[in-house]
């Protein structure tokens, strides 16, 4: 018998290693040497930073909520020490110049009005950020608690709301439902507001967070009950059942022979079913012939035979979804067979150093669709976040998680500064109802964040020795989504 616990590490080891679908995706069992350097990554670990041999984080790293951010004079979200003024990327020191404006804040609006409420004083607007840290994958989500500190830094560092400076309280969701439910009713109490969270199981604090109408702008809204809340978004959109157009709309286009003869095969777990199913049904309404779909064991390691059968319908199209060790693990299994589709094609889940650092030439010419800017493009705002980044946690990686997470606090700030003495939760609540397009200042592609759809607009990248290298140009392709 297998042991259930090995299968839900492997599983919550690859939950939302891609999020461009319903919700989250499903994984499969990793060595032991795998598990310790998907931890890391998770945890944005620089490379002399240990990892326990059960694959525990250090305690600096695994104990979030040790200590909590203040607003004091050695608070470590607000930078010390000299700056170069001419260099925006740096941290500046606080203090009375550091208000005098940032061109990526947006200006101050009016604070007429602007009254005391929970998780607000005279001096500070307390956020909380729940992420899953420890649990059967010990740092899985960490990396969007770091930024949003980085983020959190950032701002302390060149401004304030209303006169206020932000202050972040932490809480460690452990993979776990219950978890979820009991952060969500600590921010009730003592934040404004939450910022910039994830957790593999965010269904459990759904309704608390409903219940007291607490602002809830994560960085991932990973089930369909927290996507539901009526008080609860995401930076990056997602929705129910649906798929963004352009991605077999661009294969369709540009290699339509091969889509007449597409494979879909996905991990029969959770989400990851789910989202393998809606896309391929978006597929097949966007032109797409699809000949085989198969839904892969999440213990299955010999992926032989679904590769034969490939090769023996002819196929020319084939989409995996999993975690890219899966991945890699297939275009080594059709390596093996002689076997090389037109296109071999995955979602963001590949965008990884692990992915380019073990595939080798079996991953050649794959093709990955991403709905954020590439890091090595070096967008200004995504500089400012690795800078920061570095500040709260030195020698982290970024992450597109992370990413998503600076992109929520972000958000946040704007929305608070624009509704300035207006500002309260249901002002808040309603004032992200209505985000189109927000892009986090080109971090990201548009995203529906007040309507809840999936993503639409899509770029493309293809393995080129060893790098992601972008294909049929840098624009993000934008063709709505479709329900599948």
């Amino acid at each position: 018998m297998r042991d259930p616990r090995r299968r839900l590490l492997a599983v919550v080891a690859f939950v939302l290693l891609g999020v461009l679908g319903v919700t989250a995706c499903g994984g499969s069992q990793m060595s032991p040497k795998a598990v310790q350097e998907a931890n890391r990554k998770a945890a944005g670990l620089g490379p002399g930073d240990s990892v326990g041999p059960n694959g525990q984080l250090p305690e600096s790293v695994a104990n979030p909520d040790d200590p909590q951010a203040t607003t004091g004079p050695n608070d470590p979200s607000v930078p010390n020490g000299p700056a170069d003024p001419s260099n925006p990327d740096q941290p500046q020191p606080g203090g009375p110049g550091a208000e005098k404006g940032d061109p990526l804040l947006p200006s101050p609006s009016s604070c007429a009005g602007f009254k005391n409420q929970t998780g607000i004083t005279d001096s500070t607007i307390t956020i909380g950020n729940g992420a899953d840290i420890s649990g059967p994958v010990p740092g899985l989500f960490t990396a969007t608690q770091q930024a949003t500190k980085a983020y959190v830094s950032y701002f302390n560092s060149k401004s304030s709301i209303c006169g206020r400076k932000l202050k972040l309280i932490t809480a460690d969701t452990r993979t776990d439902a219950g978890a979820d439910q009991q952060a969500s009713a600590k921010f009730c109490e003592q934040a404004f507001a939450t910022v910039g969270g994830m957790a593999t199981f965010d269904s459990g604090g759904a309704a608390a967070a409903q219940a007291c109408g607490l602002p809830d702008l994560r960085a991932v809204a990973v089930t369909g009950d927290r996507n539901r809340c009526k008080v609860c978004f995401a930076a990056e959109a997602t929705g129910d059942h649906e798929f963004s157009n352009a991605v077999p709309d661009f294969f369709v286009k540009n290699y339509k022979a091969a889509s007449k003869k597409a494979a879909f095969l996905y991990l029969n777990v959770g989400a990851a079913a789910e989202n393998g199913v809606t896309q391929r049904n978006v597929a097949v309404k966007r032109g797409f012939d699809v000949v085989y779909t198969k839904a892969i064991d999440v213990a299955e390691f010999n992926y032989g035979p679904y590769v034969q059968q490939l090769k023996t319908l002819g196929v020319r199209w084939v989409q995996f979804l999993g975690a890219y060790q899966q991945e890699v693990r297939f275009a080594e299994a059709m390596k093996a067979a002689n076997y090389k589709p037109d296109v071999y094609m995955l979602d963001p889940s590949a965008y990884d150093e692990g992915f380019l650092q073990t595939g080798g030439d079996a991953i050649e010419n794959t093709f990955v669709y991403v709905n954020f800017t590439p890091f090595a493009e070096n967008a200004k705002e995504f500089r400012l976040y690795n800078t920061y980044l570095q500040q709260v946690a030195p020698g982290a990686k970024p992450t597109f998680f992370g990413l998503f997470a600076w992109s929520a606090a972000k958000l946040f700030v704007e929305q608070s500064i624009e509704l300035g003495g207006k500002l309260s939760r249901p002002a808040l609540v309603n004032s992200l109802r209505g985000v189109k397009n927000w892009t986090a200042g080109d971090l990201h592609g548009p995203m529906q964040v007040g309507a809840k759809h999936a993503p639409s607009c899509i770029r493309f990248l293809q393995v080129k020795n060893n790098k992601f290298v972008p294909i049929k140009g840098t624009k993000y392709v934008c063709n709505g989504y479709s329900k599948g």
